[in-house]
């Protein structure tokens, strides 16, 4: 039992987390708010925890699931079981135009491929160390990929320490397929997580802790990184290129201001290492969770938004990937693959 020093303490650190929400900015004014009304939740119950969904150049729509299933959508809108993977730390999946295979991050073994024929490790080492943490992957047109990793010190059962620290230990990687090497193109990044290329394949966005970044392919006298979007209403998990050149980002809901009171104090910091379970009142992960998406235009500016803030269609989007008029939305808590009627 925690002694009555620690009770106290810990009930100082909630309070004080609660009383020091976030004044509302007007960059969070969105000029259209919908719900996720009319969701349709297909294969409720058999698609296990999906972080994320891909659609492959002939419309077959994929996803990873937590219990180590590749998935993939029929015909008929239910779910089968393609391929196995032996983990449990499966994260972003995206295909490939030319051979139109799965590409997988996982967070333990690596970058993986995915086909027909079965499962190949692509990459596992990065200059010699470990590949750890890779968490999205996109490919360009030149067929290379583009990989983030959230994080080189922390594991992802820690990801909250990397959070509490408030230091820049992410990356973003490159795969080039004909010399089969991985190069890093990106350091200094705060958990990076979702990344996604351009419309016109001259730049990729990768979102961190608080904001979007973009990263010129082709530099020029371009900077290797400038400001996307910033003054998210929520923490950007991952992005998906919209048809219209947009980009729909899944966002998570976070205080600010409480970590930022948690990266000031190192007795705080301390109090959340020894209690995990203190991470929900900086960020809401639980099955009631509130979901946000939101559509932003190529030139950084919101464009559109869906809410749920008492979780009653679904919880905790994690992605959000629109294909042929319809948004298809993962979770991490649900037990389906979201997929919304865009009106």
């Amino acid at each position: 039992m925690p002694s009555g020093f620690m009770l106290a303490c810990l009930l100082a650190f909630t309070l004080q987390i609660f009383f020091s929400l976030p004044p509302v900015s007007s960059d969070s004014l969105l000029p259209m708010i919908s719900t996720f009304q009319g969701l349709i939740k297909l294969g409720e119950g058999v698609v296990n925890y999906p972080e994320d969904v891909a659609v492959d150049r002939n419309g077959v729509v994929y996803t990873a699931t937590r219990d180590g299933w590749i998935m993939r959508l029929q015909n008929n809108g239910t779910w089968k079981n393609w391929k196995l993977i032996h983990s449990q730390t499966l994260l972003g999946i995206t295909t490939t135009k030319e051979k139109n295979n799965l590409i997988v991050c996982d967070s333990d073994k690596g970058l993986l491929k995915v086909s027909e024929n079965g499962v190949t490790v692509l990459a596992s080492h990065v200059t010699g160390s470990k590949l750890r943490f890779a968490n999205d992957v996109i490919e360009a047109s030149d067929g290379s990929l583009y990989i983030t990793v959230s994080s080189t010190k922390f594991a992802p059962k820690a990801y909250y320490l990397d959070l509490v620290e408030g230091e820049p230990h992410g990356q973003l990687l490159r795969y080039d397929p004909s010399s089969k090497q991985v190069s890093i193109v990106l350091e200094g990044l705060y958990f990076a997580n979702g990344v996604a290329l351009s419309k016109h394949g001259d730049f990729v966005v990768v979102c961190e802790s608080w904001k979007c970044i973009k990263h010129w392919l082709k530099l020029g006298d371009k900077r290797d990184r400038e400001i996307f979007i910033e003054n998210l209403p929520g923490g950007p998990d991952n992005i998906n290129l919209a048809p219209d050149g947009s980009f729909w980002i899944s966002l998570i809901k976070m205080n600010s201001s409480a970590v930022e009171t948690v990266h000031s104090s190192k007795n705080r910091k301390q109090l959340l290492e020894e209690h995990p379970e203190l991470i929900n009142q900086l960020m809401s992960t639980g099955k009631g969770a509130a979901a946000k998406v939101v559509k932003v235009s190529a030139n950084g500016s919101i464009i559109r938004e869906f809410n749920d803030p008492n979780a009653k269609n679904i919880s905790f989007v994690t992605s959000a990937l629109e294909f042929q008029g319809n948004l298809y939305l993962a979770s991490i808590n649900s037990n389906f693959i979201g997929k919304l009627p865009l009106k």
